[in-house]
């Protein structure tokens, strides 16, 4: 009869386990990073607009100085009419702005970040030099 007070140990520790697991979450929950799902819809659209191989080339260019649409589109071998829409897209999410010199207009990066982006895309995908 001596062993009957061990189960009741038990079963009075196993309740502790939970709340371990509960105390923890609790420390997740206040250690999570700010956000919420929707707070990145607008970023998730414009990685989409990146997640383009004529728009991460046109994106590695200007990283590298100022081009024109026609510069851009004979380096990613398209039509300027299609590399203006490229370019389009990329100005509408924020990464480009433009410059306009007389009849031409200049494209450049407005978006720092793109830097960081880019040379991780470049580290992963692009062959080593």
């Amino acid at each position: 009869m001596a062993n009957q007070p061990a189960p009741k140990n038990r079963t009075s520790k196993a309740p502790k386990k939970p709340a371990k697991a509960s105390s923890t979450s609790k420390n997740s929950v206040s250690d999570k990073p700010s956000g919420t799902v929707r707070d990145f819809a607008e970023a998730a659209e414009c990685l989409k607009t990146l997640a383009h191989p004529v728009r991460l080339r046109i994106v590695q260019m200007l990283l590298h100085g100022r081009y024109t649409v026609g510069e851009l589109a004979a380096d990613c071998e398209i039509p300027d009419n299609v590399g203006s829409e490229h370019l389009r897209l990329l100005q509408r999410c924020g990464f480009l702005n433009s410059e306009r010199e007389g009849r031409r207009v200049y494209y450049a990066i407005a978006e720092p970040h793109l830097e960081s982006l880019m040379a991780c895309v470049q580290s992963r995908f692009l062959p080593s030099e």
